[in-house]
């Protein structure tokens, strides 16, 4: 199998993911759109992954290449039916691609926290063998608000109602990470977007209780993103 997978910052990249799909030999290409890098054609790849990143899906006169991002997603998930994953910007990506609502939020959502499982979510192929709580990293200041037409909602929390859905049988958003790595909060803390909502949620000296936090979650983090890896190799299998 090869993945092809869409970053926004080089920083935000699939995480631990990445020792998942090189212990099953999977190759994936890694386009990084903020560096100017075109995206391919789709063909040959069995899988498209759109990762996190400090700018908004609204933002196209700032980052043209949101413009054919969008594209990309609707030829893979529309036309292609090709097995998708977004996370964070990604799931805000599918879903305005697909003629949802994105939103700026009025406080941005920051921290360690749970995200519940609908009952759609709780029988989903994708979030099998999940808790109905997931405990999660939250890092985002506007939230999808309005689901594409067809579109099922999987899990929600009480500052973002949607922070999972899925389209069709393959093609998924998630608002919320569980992709970390040790290094992840205190290399996205160093990202002025990212440093100004954190300040904003956890205040000045919020950094170093959040990446404290985040270290005790990381049994947590990476147990729940193996199941979610696993769920979705099966999927890209059954397609």
């Amino acid at each position: 199998m090869r993945f092809l997978v869409l970053q926004h910052i080089d920083i935000e990249h699939p995480g631990v993911f990445r020792d998942f799909m090189r212990a099953d030999g999977i190759a994936w290409d890694a386009v990084e759109l903020d560096e100017g890098e075109a995206i391919p054609p789709l063909d040959g790849y069995d899988a498209l992954i759109s990762m996190g990143g400090p700018m908004d899906v609204f933002e196209e006169d700032a980052y043209p290449w949101l413009a054919d991002e969008k594209v990309a997603i609707r030829e893979a998930v529309a036309e292609r039916h090709m097995p998708f994953l977004g996370v964070c910007l990604g799931h805000q990506l599918l879903a305005d691609a697909l003629g949802g609502r994105v939103e700026t939020m009025a406080e941005p959502e920051v921290g360690v926290m749970e995200v519940s499982l609908t009952e759609a979510g709780r029988a989903d192929a994708l979030l099998a063998g999940l808790d109905a709580r997931v405990t999660c990293l939250q890092w985002h200041g506007c939230a999808v608000t309005e689901l594409p037409d067809g579109a099922v909602g999987l899990a929600s929390s009480p500052l973002c109602a949607i922070q999972a859905f899925r389209v069709g049988r393959h093609a998924y958003g998630l608002q919320y990470h569980v992709e970390l790595t040790p290094t992840t909060v205190a290399e996205w803390g160093a990202v002025p977007a990212y440093q100004e909502s954190l300040e904003r949620a956890l205040g000045p000296d919020g950094l170093g209780p959040f990446e404290a936090a985040a270290a005790r979650q990381m049994p947590a983090f990476n147990r729940d993103a193996r199941i979610l890896y696993d769920n979705f190799i099966a999927l890209v299998r059954d397609r």
